[in-house]
C-alpha cells in the first residue's frame, strides 16, 4: 500500500487532476468557494460506496482522518449531514458516470491467467438488479417488478444493470443502467460499443437472438453463447469433432433468406444424469475446427460465470448483504450505483497489479482482504490531497 497517497486507493486510481477535469467537463465546478467543493464531493460519494453501509458523517470522518493527523485540514470542519446531502444533489450522477466511462478499460495481458484464450480476450455480458429506496419518485423512474409468489409487487423499486466483464480480472469494462421495465437484452444491446476484434464474448441463453448476435459480431468480436433448450438448430454439416454447422434466422426473416451461419457444440453438464446432447448446447461464430476444438470451447464456457462472481462482489461483499440503496431520488440512486462500479474497479485494479507483481492469478487475491486494505489506505495513509 506504499504507493497509495492522499485518500489512499481512491486518489491512487482516480487522481485529483482527473476528477477535476471530469467535474469541469460536466459543468459542476463551483462558482464560489465552498466548504464542500465538487472534487471533495466526488471522493465523498466514492467513500460512501467504499465504506457501505456506513452513515454520512462517519464516511467523511474516515476521509479526513489521515489529513487531520498531518495538520492539513486547517480551519476546515466536517459539515452537517444536510450540507453533505445538498452537495451530493449539486454534483448529480453525471460526473460519476463520465469518470467510469473515462477509466473503464481492460488491464489483463496474455500473461494474465483467464484473460485470453488462443489470442482472444474473454469478456462476458450479463445483467443484475439493485433494490432501491421505496419512494414515489424512484418507483416512477425505475418501476417495481411483480412478485412471482402472488399478485402483489416486490417490496422495492429496482434498477437494472448490464455489464461487460473481463473474466480473468473481474474488471467491469462497460455498464448500462435503466429501470426494471427495460429488459436485459435491451441494455446488453448497447455493450457492443466496447467490443472489437480479438475478443470472444461469452453470454448465457437469455441473450440468444439474431439481432443481438449481429450487434456483437458487427463490432468484430467472436461469440460463444448458450442456446435455449427449445431452440431448433438443424445440422447442415457435421464436423469431425462432433460439432455441426447450422444457421440462425431472425423472427422477422419469415422467408429465411438471410441466415446467420453458426457452429453448434453439444456438451454435458456434470452431475445432470442426462444425455450430453440434451444437456447444453453452445453456439459460436468460431467455425474453424482445427483452431478451436469443440471440447475446449465447452470447457471455456464456464468462464461466463465469472460475471456472476462480480455481481456477488458488488452487491454482497462491497455493498453489504441485504442493503437497499438509500437515495430517495432517481439521480441519487444512479450516482450511488456509478460510485459502486467505480470503487469495484479500483479494488479490482489493485488486485490485478498486486497479482501481476507477485506472478499470481488475480483469483488468488482475496476480495474481502483487499476491501479491508482499501479502508486502511483511506483512513491511515498520509495524504497529499487537501479539501
Amino acid at each position: 500500500m506504499s504507493d497509495l497517497s492522499g485518500l489512499g486507493l481512491l486518489t491512487w486510481v482516480y487522481p485529483p487532476g482527473l476528477v477535476d477535469r471530469v467535474v469541469a467537463a460536466c459543468g459542476r465546478v463551483e462558482q464560489r468557494r465552498r466548504l464542500l467543493p465538487a472534487r471533495l464531493v466526488v471522493y465523498f460519494v466514492l467513500g460512501l460506496a467504499l465504506f457501505s453501509p456506513a452513515p454520512y458523517l462517519d464516511v467523511m470522518r474516515h476521509l479526513v482522518e489521515g489529513l487531520r493527523g498531518l495538520g492539513l485540514l486547517g480551519e476546515w470542519r466536517i459539515p452537517a449531514k444536510s450540507s453533505l446531502l445538498r452537495a451530493r444533489q449539486r454534483l448529480g450522477s453525471e460526473p460519476l458516470r463520465v469518470l467510469f466511462t473515462t477509466t473503464a478499460k481492460p488491464l489483463g495481458t496474455e500473461d494474465t491467467p483467464g484473460v485470453f484464450w488462443r489470442g482472444l480476450r474473454l469478456p462476458a455480458a450479463d445483467g443484475t438488479c439493485w433494490d432501491v429506496a421505496d419512494t414515489v419518485a424512484n418507483e416512477a423512474a425505475f418501476g417495481r417488478p411483480g412478485n412471482a409468489r402472488g399478485p402483489d409487487k416486490c417490496s422495492f423499486p429496482q434498477v437494472r444493470t448490464a455489464c461487460l466483464v473481463e473474466t480473468g480480472t473481474h474488471l467491469i469494462l462497460d455498464a448500462e443502467l435503466a429501470g426494471c421495465r427495460t429488459g436485459e437484452v435491451t441494455l446488453v444491446r448497447r455493450l457492443p460499443r466496447s467490443c472489437g476484434p480479438s475478443q470472444l464474448v461469452l453470454a448465457d441463453r437469455e441473450f440468444f437472438g439474431v439481432p443481438l448476435w449481429r450487434a456483437f459480431t458487427g463490432s468484430g468480436a467472436e461469440l460463444l453463447w448458450r442456446v435455449p433448450a427449445n431452440r431448433v438448430l438443424p445440422a447442415d454439416r457435421v464436423l469431425r469433432d462432433g460439432s455441426w454447422i447450422s444457421r440462425l434466422h431472425a423472427t422477422t426473416d419469415r422467408a429465411k433468406q438471410d441466415p446467420v451461419p453458426v457452429r453448434v457444440v453439444a456438451c454435458g453438464l456434470e452431475g445432470s444424469g442426462r444425455a450430453a446432447a440434451d444437456d447444453c448446447r453452445l453456439v459460436t461464430s468460431l467455425l474453424d475446427v482445427r483452431r478451436f476444438p469443440a471440447r475446449q470451447l465447452a470447457a471455456l464456457y464456464q468462464e461466463r460465470w465469472e460475471a456472476e462472481s462480480v455481481f456477488a462482489e458488488l452487491k454482497t461483499r462491497q455493498r453489504g448483504a441485504r442493503t437497499v440503496l438509500s437515495s430517495k431520488t432517481p439521480d441519487g440512486v444512479l450516482q450511488q450505483i456509478w460510485a459502486r462500479l467505480l470503487v469495484h474497479r479500483a479494488l479490482r485494479e489493485l488486485m490485478f497489479r498486486t497479482a501481476a507483481a507477485g506472478g499470481l492469478d488475480p483469483d488468488r487475491i482475496s476480495f474481502t482482504e483487499t476491501l479491508r486494505s482499501a479502508w486502511r489506505s483511506v483512513t491511515v495513509t498520509p495524504g497529499r490531497f487537501s479539501p
